[in-house]
């Protein structure tokens, strides 16, 4: 007799005589719950639980026949919080802007070849993600390549006029320029735009912008230390073409939420003091007797034709 989802009890005697037995009197039904308690046998984690039960006698594992304790949830979900994954991010913790760095090298690589040769919008290729590890690190490789291509365009220029000393005013007034247009010309654009009512404005997006746009003063800088001029203004006008473009390209639909008249004004804002960049990393690191050395034009005594 068989009845899913109930157990046959059968009263039997000592003699195992079922002869006088009323079936009918002595046979009961009891609910059975096998199925939700236990899972089937015919499962994989059914049949590894009853070999290990049989094979050790007591030696099979605790963890396999008895649920978790229920302090395992809690400890789950409280590192899960202590972890970051979603628990509130203050301004004086690490965390905080560890957010701002979450981004691995593969995507750091694309991000700079979609910025030396763009074919799509760039804050598509960012995909929501901006980050300040690629503007930082872009930033700082251009000032310190600022600073040695200057040291040696000053070199070449007191090359046998005396003893040759380094000038670390270079080095800040590397940092200066390129840190403070990198990082404060895009807070000054996005409060504008938040001013003139453009909603889809973002910090992070703009500073990704600005950071990723000087990598082609990499190059450039590299190549312009050299003390023939016309070569020189000819990178620095590659370098003022490529970037000033990639701006453009991806400021555009950010700054046409604005009305007709204001966009036109940030355009040229944008255009005119990335201009001045252009200018300022000519006229203070590539040309020899640059008014950013210490002793200034008047020890070298450079000529005029080659400062310009």
């Amino acid at each position: 007799m068989s009845r899913s989802g109930y157990d046959a009890v059968v009263d039997v005697d000592d003699e195992g005589d079922l002869g006088h037995t009323d079936l009918q009197e002595d046979l009961e039904f009891h609910n059975s719950n096998f199925s939700e308690s236990s899972p089937a046998l015919g499962t994989g984690s059914a049949r590894h639980n009853s070999k290990s039960t049989t094979r050790g006698g007591g030696g099979a594992s605790p963890s396999l026949l008895l649920p978790l304790p229920a302090t395992a949830n809690n400890n789950t979900s409280s590192s899960s919080q202590s972890g970051g994954g979603g628990g509130k991010r203050f301004l004086w913790t690490l965390s905080f802007y560890a957010q701002f760095f979450d981004v691995d090298t593969s995507s750091v690589l694309q991000r700079c070849w979609a910025a030396l040769y763009p074919r799509a919008n760039f804050l598509d290729v960012l995909e929501g993600n901006p980050d300040l590890y690629g503007p930082f690190w872009i930033a700082t490789t251009v000032v310190l390549i600022l600073f040695l291509g200057g040291t040696i365009s000053d070199y070449l220029a007191r090359e046998g006029r005396g003893a040759f000393a380094y000038d670390f005013g270079l080095l800040s007034g590397a940092a200066g320029l390129v840190y403070g247009y990198t990082f404060v010309i895009p807070v000054v654009l996005y409060l504008a735009l938040r001013y003139f009512g453009s909603e889809s404005a973002n910090l992070l997006e703009c500073w990704a912008l600005y950071g990723y746009g000087n990598l082609i003063w990499i190059p450039v800088a590299l190549i312009s230390w050299s003390p023939i001029a016309i070569l020189n203004w000819v990178f620095v006008g590659v370098g003022f073409g490529v970037s000033v473009a990639f701006l453009l390209r991806n400021l555009y639909p950010v700054l046409s939420a604005t009305d007709r008249q204001t966009s036109k004004v940030l355009l040229i804002l944008v255009v005119a003091l990335h201009f001045g960049l252009a200018i300022a990393i000519k006229v203070l690191f590539f040309a020899h007797g640059s008014p950013a050395l210490k002793d200034g034009p008047e020890k070298t005594n450079p000529d005029p034709g080659r400062m310009f």
